[in-house]
């Protein structure tokens, strides 16, 4: 067993998810994020703008690691100044989200927050940028420390650095 010295949550405390439900979370979240990223767009943020709790929501829109294909996700909302960060956690499943796979392959991506959408390049922080991050996070959505204790997998974190297009791509 893996314990992060930044989580407080400890793994004893925390409900596992049951190997047998596993393929069926794993369903109910793609159909759940299908219809979540339909609504939101249709709405141009105005509706499926939160999560259970009332966590606001963004569509990060990734190119497919393999098919190329743009693919959109409905994930928490974190921002950090004007940067944007994503976590892979999946709820603390073993396994990354299929969207990490497509952010580390193509790590220019799409926000949609609100009615507004803009570019940013992502960057996989480091450990140590995590456990600085950490406590941010979990004001956001406190329950990343739950996920985090579920997993002996180290959750991904990325930061997004919003990128202006033009003739010469940079920070705003």
């Amino acid at each position: 067993m893996i314990r992060y010295d930044y989580v407080r949550t400890r793994r004893e405390d925390v409900k596992p998810i049951p190997a047998s439900s596993v393929g069926l979370t794993r369903i109910f979240i793609k159909a759940f994020t299908r219809l979540n990223v339909w609504g939101y767009k249709l709405s141009r943020g105005r509706l499926f703008n939160t999560f259970p709790g009332g966590f606001p929501i963004c569509i990060v829109t990734t190119t497919g690691a393999r098919s190329v294909r743009k693919r959109a996700v409905a994930l928490i909302h974190l921002p950090l100044g004007e940067d944007k960060l994503l976590v892979a956690s999946q709820g603390g499943m073993d396994t990354h989200p299929v969207w990490y796979y497509n952010v580390k392959a193509h790590p220019e991506l799409e926000i949609m927050f609100g009615p507004e959408s803009h570019r940013y390049r992502a960057r996989q922080v480091s450990d140590d940028e995590k456990r600085e991050l950490w406590p941010h996070l979990l004001r956001l959505y406190p329950e990343f420390d739950e996920y985090q204790a579920r997993t002996d997998r180290n959750i991904p974190v990325f930061r997004c650095e919003r990128l202006v297009v033009g003739p010469f791509c940079s920070r705003v």
